[in-house]
C-alpha cells in the first residue's frame, strides 16, 4: 500500500487528497512506475488525467462499465489471478480498498505528514502493529508547508 497520511491517519476530505506534497508525488511515481497499481473506482475518477502512464492500472469496482486505460475487476480474487507471482502491486486507495485489503498487504510505503488537518473524512487503517523498517525525514521548504517523512513498514511476525 502507498499513501500520504496525517498524524491522525487522515488521507482525504470531500473526495480529495488533503495534502499536495511535490516530493510525495515524485516518490509515488518512482515507486509505482513500471508496476501494477490497484485502486477503487472513486480513486480512479479522482485522477486528473485518468489512468496513470507507464503502469498497469487496475480498478476494483462493482460496475461493469470499462474505464479508459484500466483493467477492471469485481473482486480481489479475480484481480490476483491475473498477476504474476513476482509482480509488484501497489494499492493506491481509497480508504475502502485500504481497509478491505490490509490483510493482503505485506508492505506500507507511507508519507507521514507532521500535521493534523482541521477537516478530514477519510482515514487510512490503523497500522500501529506494523514494524517500521526505513525512514527518511524532511523539513519544511518553499514547496512543503509541513515536515514529513517517507516511512516503510512491514508486518510484524
Amino acid at each position: 500500500m502507498i499513501a500520504a497520511v496525517a498524524k491522525n491517519r487522515a488521507i482525504g476530505y470531500k473526495k480529495k487528497l488533503i495534502y499536495w506534497l511535490p516530493n510525495d508525488l515524485k516518490r509515488f511515481k518512482a515507486l509505482t512506475t513500471g508496476h501494477t497499481i490497484l485502486m477503487g473506482r472513486r480513486t480512479y475518477e479522482s485522477l486528473p488525467k485518468g489512468a496513470l502512464p507507464n503502469r498497469r492500472n487496475c480498478v476494483l469496482t462493482r460496475s461493469t462499465k470499462q474505464l479508459p486505460g484500466c483493467e477492471c475487476f469485481t473482486s480481489w480474487d479475480e484481480f490476483i489471478m491475473t498477476c504474476k507471482p513476482d509482480e509488484d502491486i501497489f494499492i493506491i486507495g481509497g480508504a475502502t480498498l485500504y481497509s478491505n485489503l490490509m490483510d493482503k498487504t505485506d508492505r506500507l510505503c507511507l508519507t507521514e505528514i507532521d500535521d493534523t488537518p482541521a477537516e478530514a473524512d477519510t482515514f487510512f487503517p490503523d497500522y500501529s502493529d506494523w514494524q517500521e523498517v526505513w525512514r527518511e525525514e524532511h523539513d519544511t521548504d518553499d514547496r512543503h508547508a509541513f515536515r514529513y517523512a517517507f516511512v516503510d513498514y512491514e508486518k510484524k511476525h
